[in-house]
């Protein structure tokens, strides 16, 4: 029973100490996410998920240079999300004024067919 135990905890052990690669993919992906925020003309001053997102990933940038590669992985990831969330609740503002001038013209034509 030991010697069939022991090879598997050599190798969950192995894996365990396996250092993480450095998340230059997830830091790339992550600043592609902040720039097509900003590019949609979400605001870091107004917009609370993108201020979090640009902190999150100056903290994963600061992790990934002290080496710590697991802890700016998971930064990354979550400014990654913070700014696909900043995007959304931009388009979904941008969306309800629309809404609202739409609603607005419909009521300007329906006073006008109603004074005919």
């Amino acid at each position: 029973m030991i010697k069939r135990t022991f090879p598997l905890l050599m190798v969950l052990g192995l894996t365990a100490c396996a250092s993480d690669p450095a998340p230059t993919e997830q830091l790339r992906l992550t600043e592609q996410a902040l720039t097509q925020a900003r590019t949609l003309g979400v605001d870091g001053e107004q917009s609370a998920s993108l201020r979090l997102a640009e902190e999150k990933f100056a903290q994963a940038q600061a992790a990934m240079q002290d080496g710590e590669n697991k802890a700016a992985r998971l930064l990354a990831e979550q400014a990654e999300l913070d700014a696909r969330l900043a995007e959304a609740e931009h388009i979904n503002a941008k969306g309800h004024e629309q809404l609202l001038e739409i609603n607005q013209r419909i009521n300007r034509l329906r006073q006008q067919l109603g004074a005919m």
